[in-house]
């Protein structure tokens, strides 16, 4: 369809059955006016009545004339050029450079008129703010003076008010605390603000579908899908039993508890998940979100992906690798069953005879993820654990005495440090003894920046995975994780 429309689709059609009608017409008013002519001509007065007829009906026609222009409908008339059909590229042109030359700039008096775009930065913020008519208006009003551009709100209702959830792109010389003192003048309380990048772009609700998806595909995800749904925070898993087999008495209720920035929910495999988070309370939005996750894992039960890798070693012996679970328990005790005191004393730091009590914690999805590896005869010789530790992450391995110095412990460790580095995790530690060279020289192979602390003869290495978030970047600082690195597992 072209833009200009064609002369003759605007003729209006013409039809032999109206001019008949016309013509008709026409003769009959001659008909009428010779017969009123003739009447009025021959009475007393005939050409003093014809006289004042004009001249009443010029007047009216005057008066007509007057009144139309008055309160006539002439300003909402198409242009005499229009013809109804869409502009021509070159018309639209026209009209485009005549309004710019006509409306006033909207760019302030003190900025470029032209040039290439100042350099932004991308910035949550969470701010409270009355819930009336007119506060989020307020709030909008003044973060566009200020050239911030709202990518995306989400609003979390609360009894005194609500919890509106920016993402704004906002100019780079715009400071975090500007940000915060000019949210305060315009009625944000609260305000807590930090740098985000170009992954918090997803809207929420694919956000969030995408967590439910790996949570579903492996049992393992759902703690750090929590940590990534409410950002970062501190999850502990509290099992119902210790390791001795007496109550804990973490017992959360069916429907959870939330005590501001405390998430208590019951876990599914027995025990409670406690979610922290100092900086920033929980919302009830929030809240109910966790829930419905974890229920979510709840009802799928436990899943752990089967895939395999089958490597084969220097000598020649082939071996799979795998992810295990609970379910591998049984052959997990047989392996301890072959290994030395000292390889057990190496890997739980404590009472060889303890270690069995371990296994049921290491092999949970719940704590982390766990490869094994095994024989072309279906035998275990090899566990390597990647455990999540509150806000850390912890790897440890244990080998088969006659499996050692085959390269598998190193096989191991570049795994789990891969899928540390695939969550997202900024580091991985490893806790050892000082003498145990093999952990120390596999921790060196990685080529990652390492640091060392010794503390009466337990040797902790953390591997950094990525650049820790700077915490200028943010106007509320974490209060440090209160778990401590755990020497006994």
């Amino acid at each position: 369809m072209t833009d200009v429309t064609s002369s003759k689709s605007t003729r209006r059609p013409h039809h032999w059955r109206h001019d008949l009608i016309e013509l008709a017409a026409l003769f009959t008013a001659v008909v009428v006016a010779d017969t009123i002519a003739k009447t009025v001509v021959k009475g007393p007065d005939g050409p003093y009545l014809l006289v004042f007829s004009a001249i009443a009906l010029a007047a009216t026609a005057a008066f007509h004339t007057w009144w139309a222009r008055r309160h006539g409908h002439t300003s909402h008339a198409p242009p005499a050029g229009d013809t109804g059909g869409r502009p021509t590229t070159e018309q639209a042109a026209v009209t485009a450079t005549t309004r710019n030359d006509t409306e006033p700039e909207s760019e302030p008096e003190d900025g470029p008129e032209s040039g290439p775009p100042a350099e932004t930065t991308l910035w949550r913020m969470r701010t409270t703010v009355a819930d009336t008519p007119g506060s989020l208006a307020a709030l909008c009003t003044v973060l566009a003076r200020l050239g911030v551009d709202i990518l995306t709100l989400q609003t979390h209702p609360l009894g005194d008010g609500t919890v509106d959830e920016f993402l704004l792109r906002a100019p780079a010389d715009l400071s975090a605390r500007a940000l915060a003192r000019e949210t305060a003048a315009a009625g944000g309380r609260d305000t807590w603000t930090e740098r985000a990048d170009t992954h918090d772009l997803v809207d929420t609700p694919t956000r969030v579908l995408g967590l439910a998806t790996r949570t579903a595909l492996d049992a393992a995800e759902l703690p750090l899908a929590l940590r990534q749904l409410l950002g970062r925070c501190t999850l502990h898993s509290v099992p119902a039993f210790s390791l001795t087999g007496r109550p804990t008495g973490e017992q959360a209720p069916v429907e959870g508890v939330l005590e501001e920035t405390v998430m208590r929910l019951r876990d599914p495999h027995g025990g409670t998940l406690i979610i922290e988070r100092p900086y920033l309370p929980f919302t009830p939005t929030e809240f109910a979100r966790a829930r419905a996750l974890v229920e979510l894992d709840a009802r799928l039960g436990p899943r752990v992906p089967r895939s395999q890798d089958v490597l084969t070693l220097p000598e020649g012996n082939e071996i799979t690798v795998r992810r295990a679970d609970q379910r591998d328990l049984p052959a997990a005790r047989a392996m301890h069953d072959r290994c030395s005191a000292r390889t057990l004393g190496l890997r739980y730091h404590g009472p060889v005879g303890d270690a069995d009590r371990y296994l049921d914690h290491l092999l949970s999805p719940r704590f982390g993820r766990t490869l094994a590896v095994q024989t072309a005869s279906g035998r275990l010789v090899a566990l390597g654990h990647l455990l999540w530790d509150g806000d850390e992450t912890e790897v440890a391995l244990m080998v088969e005495d006659d499996w050692q110095r085959r390269g598998i412990g190193s096989e191991l460790l570049g795994r789990l440090v891969a899928m540390a580095e695939e969550t997202g995790c900024d580091s991985v530690y490893a806790v050892t003894q000082s003498s145990n060279t093999g952990m120390v020289a596999a921790m060196r192979a990685l080529n990652l920046p390492l640091d060392y602390q010794i503390e009466e003869g337990t040797l902790v290495i953390t591997a950094r995975l990525a650049p820790a978030p700077r915490p200028a970047d943010r106007t509320r600082q974490e209060q440090p994780s209160e778990g401590a690195r755990r020497a006994e597992r």
